[in-house]
């Protein structure tokens, strides 16, 4: 079962956090139906795409492949159909998993740098849901100053909360040796928590408050954890209880 559903938990937060934060800004339409099957399929389709790239026997990942392309071909079918603007989403898309793919081939799939190319695939879904909702059957996708400026501040509240919690793990796991990590989780949980109060006043006060609690929570996580040593398994949970943090905090805002 590991091969056809990926071992990596924690990226099913990261999969879940934009789609929930877009939610809050997006209106309903039925394309978010295939858009979230689509969105939640792609990644065990990669996971086997990126396995059948770097493993020597291929053919344990040839079958999810060709399950998982099999699963998400019919919701992005619907997608393209309905907004044609969508290829060119995609091909932006296809552009990012090259980066994940050459660091797959490397065997380095763990570098700072492809953690930070998922964290920009899983932020821009939060303005790709909204314009899924809005748009139109065309060519053209809606205009970047048509989106309202609540979308940008959760795509940065998304950028923040991934970023942060990207560096968080490593300092208390691979990096735990290396003071720098922890240094540096520390410092932009701070930095992220000063930006989440200029996001709140973008937002609108009083609901903005409930956007820099979750960041206030994340912060002080930064400083407590590592004192003490944590279980994988432990640390995936605060992180997973800090993402739900983020998403209370933007329903409530809104």
């Amino acid at each position: 079962m590991g091969t056809y559903l990926p071992p990596q938990h924690g990226a099913w937060a990261f999969l879940g956090l934009p789609l929930a934060l877009a939610a809050v800004v997006t209106p309903w339409s039925p394309l978010l139906l295939p858009l979230t099957l689509g969105w939640i399929t792609a990644y065990p389709l990669s996971y086997a795409a990126l396995g059948l790239a770097r493993a020597r026997h291929r053919r344990r990942f040839a079958r999810p492949l060709l399950l998982w392309t099999a699963a998400a071909l019919p919701p992005a079918a619907v997608l393209v159909v309905a907004r044609p603007w969508l290829v060119r989403v995609g091909a932006g898309y296809l552009a990012l998993f090259a980066v994940n793919l050459w660091f797959a081939r490397r065997n380095d799939e763990r570098a700072l740098g492809n953690d930070f190319v998922l964290v920009v695939e899983c932020t821009t879904m939060v303005p790709v849901t909204w314009a899924v909702a809005v748009g139109h059957r065309s060519w053209s996708a809606p205009a970047l100053t048509a989106v309202p400026e609540r979308v940008w501040v959760l795509t940065i509240v998304c950028a923040l909360v991934l970023i942060g919690s990207t560096v968080q793990v490593k300092s208390l796991v691979r990096e735990r040796r290396d003071p720098r990590y922890r240094r540096a989780s520390r410092a932009f949980a701070l930095a992220s928590l000063l930006t989440s109060i200029v996001l709140a006043d973008r937002w609108g006060w009083p609901g903005g408050t409930w956007l820099v609690v979750p960041f206030a929570v994340l912060a002080l996580r930064a400083f407590v954890a590592g004192r003490r040593p944590l279980r994988p398994a432990a640390i995936g949970m605060v992180e997973l209880g800090g993402f739900l943090l983020v998403a209370a905090g933007a329903a409530l805002a809104a």
